[in-house]
């Protein structure tokens, strides 16, 4: 980021959808689109290693390469490149692919710009982001599932009350300020949460919750 300003790339072959929320966008002081792609090769084609966007919103189902690809070999470009998924209801199947190729939140199309914002500020922050619909979509499709995999990981009260923040979206800091403890006492819980579910990051972490019923939102 320069200047104070978020360099911006959309990723998504609906023209009318990226032109409206490049307009939307384009309207925050503070933000600027500096790339538009309609498909993950083309992104690619004009990602630049040395001057990156600072945020990807990243459309999964795109022609040509999607965007589970497009995520996948964007990160070997550029390690740390910070990609938020564009997501329809129904795409659900395809979280954990985007999460293991590198994403780091999930925004639904049809969300409000105010929670477009909100998601490139958790993300730019170093935090996961989750819409709350969403949650509670992937939530009911998960415990639908009969065949759903049981509790693998076996957390503490307070691991498991620490977990539930994370869910909500909360910060390291406002998880202490909920909880009454030190953040430092927050950031080891959640390393502790990272290697007793084996999750990667912490959008893994939400998923990996989700899916085996550690959580109630």
């Amino acid at each position: 980021m320069k200047d104070g300003i978020v360099k911006i790339a959309l990723v998504d072959d609906h023209v009318l959808f990226r032109n409206g929320l490049k307009l939307l966008l384009g309207n925050e002081p503070n933000m600027s689109v500096i790339i538009e792609a309609s498909d993950g090769a083309d992104f690619l084609s004009q990602l630049n290693a040395k001057n990156p966007p600072d945020i990807v919103l990243m459309d999964i189902g795109m022609p040509n390469m999607d965007g589970i690809e497009a995520t996948r070999l964007a990160v070997a470009k550029v390690p740390g490149i910070r990609i938020i998924a564009l997501s329809m209801f129904g795409e659900e199947d395809y979280y954990y692919q985007m999460i293991s190729a590198g994403a780091k939140g999930f925004l639904l199309k049809n969300s409000e710009i105010s929670d477009v914002k909100e998601a490139i500020e958790q993300v730019m922050s170093g935090n996961s982001y989750f819409s709350q619909e969403l949650l509670y979509n992937v939530i009911k499709n998960f415990h639908a599932n009969k065949d759903s995999e049981g509790v693998t990981a076996t957390l503490s009260k307070r691991e498991q009350q620490v977990l539930n923040e994370i869910c909500k979206g909360l910060s390291n800091q406002e998880i202490a300020d909920t909880l009454f403890i030190s953040k430092r006492t927050v950031d080891k819980h959640r390393s502790n949460l990272l290697s007793k579910t084996n999750s990667k990051n912490t959008a893994n972490l939400i998923l990996y919750a989700i899916k085996h019923k550690l959580i109630s939102i």
